[in-house]
């Protein structure tokens, strides 16, 4: 830090330069993000509520109020008549979240002290990041044919020592989502805490399922699960950080609870101390401002989009791994390497990502690729072809 102040025009000027080297999602051009651009509605909302503390909701009680009403909104999409929980920075913390509330409960009730998750091939890395923080055994139970966690090998590797199964709706690499009913019977009947991470396919799945798709039941109608993951700042559209956590029952916040004595509220569950209430507010107005009816129309046109891209992948003659359940795409050239296909796109300005189960290009189909970026990368493939 420099001993005299700057002029204001001068850091906004250096700022502006710098925020020149991001690429903007407004391009089209960034292929392998969950996040898109937050509406500018949520924008305007985020920016009123940036003084909110959630940590210490006694002295923000319209805000806790909001997170409230957004718990519930979010409980009610995913079948919960009455919905605990928080918004939090993000999947991984929603993730940690869950499983710390796995982990202390088997400890509580059942008296597991160096317990065990099981999590499929294709869980997303924030639960390599909650085992090691809360000193647990990550058991990985291998995927099927269809790149879906295999339930005859989840059957067999759970153990004694077995405190969470974790089922992913909407798999970070390639879209799909878990057989989460067969999963969610199996916890039911083995008394396993079960944690599904709809990260991203939370806030569409089930607006698709309301459009006619086929698609999967992955909430909390089934007896089994016990929390979801869901982060409205991804399909929902909201700014980031906006991340999720659902529970079932109020004991799973209870068992993570931490004396507090210094603020309004004398117990604190989440992992946080200081909580930004602006994410809730921008959430709540953003759901309130599209309705089912919005959000149903925007997954609808994200999956048209979808479909016009594997169309066009499978015409040119590239090779996708798996139809699309959701708005992600993997493919690969029938003869060329991912990782030199992956360069000549980026030389052609794309920003692409390189999925490793397989080894694959992933495109996320988000809300900021619109249909003419998405012809002008399929001309693009085609050269490349």
């Amino acid at each position: 830090m420099q001993d005299e102040p700057v002029d204001k025009e001068d850091i906004l000027k250096e700022l502006s330069e710098l925020h020149n080297l991001d690429y903007d999602y407004s391009d089209g051009r960034i292929l392998g993000s969950m996040c898109t651009e937050a509406h500018p509605f949520a924008k305007e909302v985020y920016c009123k509520f940036l003084d909110t503390n959630l940590g210490d909701p006694g002295l923000f009680k319209g805000t806790k109020h909001i997170e409230e009403e957004v718990i519930k909104s979010i409980g009610e999409l995913l079948s919960l008549d009455v919905a605990y929980g928080n918004i939090v920075t993000g999947g991984t913390e929603a993730n940690i979240m869950a499983i710390r509330a796995a982990r202390n409960h088997a400890r509580k009730y059942k008296g597991i002290v160096d317990g065990e998750i099981i999590i499929p091939e294709s869980a997303h890395f924030s639960f390599k990041k909650a085992a090691d923080m809360l000193n647990l055994k990550i058991v990985e139970a291998k995927l099927d044919d269809n790149y879906k966690i295999d339930v005859d090998e989840l059957k067999n590797v759970i153990s004694d020592k077995t405190v969470a199964i974790v089922a992913i709706a909407g798999t970070t690499e390639l879209g799909l989502i878990d057989p989460i009913e067969e999963i969610s019977k199996i916890a039911f009947d083995n008394n396993i805490y079960f944690h599904v991470d709809a990260a991203f396919g939370g806030f569409s799945i089930p607006f698709l399922r309301k459009k006619g798709y086929d698609l999967p039941i992955f909430d909390f109608s089934l007896e089994g699960v016990c929390s979801i993951t869901v982060d409205p700042h991804k399909m929902g559209l909201a700014p980031i950080p906006a991340g999720g956590i659902i529970f079932r029952k109020e004991e799973y916040l209870e068992v993570m609870a931490v004396d507090s004595p210094y603020l309004t509220v004398k117990t604190q569950s989440t992992i946080v101390g200081t909580r930004l209430g602006a994410s809730s507010a921008a959430t709540y107005a953003i759901m309130k401002y599209f309705g089912k009816k919005g959000y149903c129309e925007l997954a609808e046109s994200l999956m048209e989009n979808t479909n016009y891209f594997y169309d066009g992948l499978i015409e040119i003659g590239y090779e996708v791994v798996c139809k699309p359940e959701l708005n992600i795409i993997a493919f690969n050239h029938p003869d060329m390497e991912t990782n030199v296909l992956a360069e000549k796109l980026e030389k052609l300005g794309w920003k692409v990502s390189v999925a490793k189960c397989p080894k694959s290009i992933r495109v996320v189909l988000m809300n900021h690729i619109k249909i003419n970026h998405i012809k002008e990368l399929l001309e693009d493939l085609k050269e490349i072809y």
